[in-house]
């Protein structure tokens, strides 16, 4: 195994990822090392010192991590925390496996070989002593959220409980991000706690934020989170809407300026208004997750072959742009090719109403389709009123179109859909009066 090197070719260029992510990553890999070197033996103050004065090897992880997913960071999809922690373990029990004992060494003195003669604490044997399995059970105290002297809660545990989390929910958080145990209370999590209330944000959602997306946490308020937004703000996104837009998808302030202006760039070149873009990023934030050459091309390019406004369609619903090809757009299209529809009635359906495609073809489409059979309206119909779609089975349509056959009159697909229940009964009395009298 090649650990040692002199250059810094090791993974692809550290200015194609954002800021915010390569400190939430290091802390992740802080987190790991450190549980690692404690699994081992170390105790929890001489695994913090080892760290604290190995940010080459630190950052030789992220090297290592960035180099086995380096496709994955090129097209803009993040790493899971078990992703991370999965590749840094395995790799870390690698490095174990090679230099056993002197792995201390190997953290501390990276890129240097270790010194093998140096007085360093050795890695204990595989049977622990009581001592050992001590300082093991402070080790877990993180996630059992118990201070191993007091024995009462940990200071974490007792703000957000009183925030309305559930101490099961506060486990699962550090379970499966154990950086945020290291977070500083007043310096990290407050702060970002705070500020979330300030912009308008109730508790129940910040709770839900922190549980999707704890590592927000670890940013800094006046150098990251902040600018971003300022940023975000400058390209339309409304600032009296920033709750909304944060709980929607809070992972949208850990990425890089690059990649929301990838975003933007191939939203400018559909041909769709900076005015529109500002909408987009404020309705659906999520659009800036999209790989524009995985995702965002593709589907751009499909729609339009089926002679659709790809910008129009964007606007109106951005969600077609997330879902798979082959997977969802495509088996929709052959479903109604299948019930005898062109591919320009397709598109004219899809350009009428935008989240077609959005819809299951087995919990929706079909079901809704065999009924539509059962109505006495041609097929053109559908693609006059695609919307039809859109309504529910059992509330709406069945209750209204034995209505409209009782009544004895007809309307068109969108009256008998679209109209409020009295808008709807007022139209019904007036068609049913008109034939009486014809």
């Amino acid at each position: 195994m090649t650990l040692f090197y002199s250059g810094t070719n090791e993974s692809l260029n550290v200015k194609l990822l954002s800021p915010m992510l390569l400190v939430a990553e290091k802390e992740e890999a802080k987190a790991v090392l450190t549980l690692f070197l404690k699994k081992q033996g170390l105790s929890n103050a001489n695994a913090t010192k080892i760290i604290n004065r190995s940010d080459p090897f630190i950052d030789h992880l992220i090297s290592k991590l960035h180099s086995k997913h380096k496709t994955w960071y090129l097209s803009g999809r993040e790493l899971t925390t078990l992703e991370i922690r999965d590749a840094l373990i395995s790799y870390l029990e690698s490095l174990f496996e090679e230099h056993g004992h002197i792995l201390v060494d190997v953290v501390e003195n990276y890129p240097n070989p270790p010194v093998k003669d140096k007085s360093a604490e050795p890695i204990p044997p595989p049977n622990p002593s009581p001592a050992v399995l001590s300082k093991k059970l402070k080790a877990v105290s993180l996630v059992s959220g118990l201070d191993p002297a007091a024995g009462n809660l940990r200071p974490h545990f007792v703000y957000l409980m009183e925030l309305g989390m559930e101490i099961g929910q506060i486990k699962t958080i550090i379970r499966r991000y154990p950086a945020f145990a290291n977070y500083s209370l007043d310096g990290k999590i407050k702060p970002v706690v705070e500020f979330l209330l300030e912009l308008g944000m109730p508790k129940e959602q910040i709770l839900i934020i922190l549980t999707k997306r704890p590592q927000l946490c670890g940013i800094s308020l006046s150098e990251n989170l902040k600018p971003t937004m300022k940023f975000l703000e400058s390209l339309g996104v409304d600032k009296k809407q920033w709750a909304k837009v944060i709980y929607r998808f809070p992972a949208l302030l850990t990425y890089s300026r690059q990649k929301i202006n990838e975003s933007i760039d191939f939203l400018l070149e559909l041909g769709i208004s900076e005015e529109s873009i500002g909408k987009i990023l404020t309705r659906y934030p999520n659009i800036v997750s999209y790989s524009v050459e995985d995702n965002l091309r593709p589907t751009a390019m499909y729609f339009h072959s089926l002679g659709v406004d790809v910008g129009l369609l964007l606007f109106k619903c951005p969600q077609n742009f997330g879902l798979s090809i082959e997977a969802n757009i495509k088996p929709v299209t052959e479903f109604f090719l299948e019930r005898g529809y062109t591919l320009e009635e397709i598109g004219t359906m899809i350009s009428r109403y935008g989240p077609l495609y959005t819809f299951s073809l087995t919990g929706n489409l079909m079901p809704k389709w065999d009924f539509f059979l059962t109505m006495d309206y041609p097929k053109s119909e559908l693609v006059k009123f695609p919307n039809f779609f859109g309504y529910n089975l059992e509330r709406r349509i069945k209750p209204r179109y034995a209505r409209l056959k009782c009544s004895g009159v007809r309307l068109l697909l969108n009256q008998v859909l679209s109209l409020s229940s009295s808008k709807f009964e007022d139209v019904l009395k007036k068609k049913m009066k008109k034939l009486q009298i014809d």
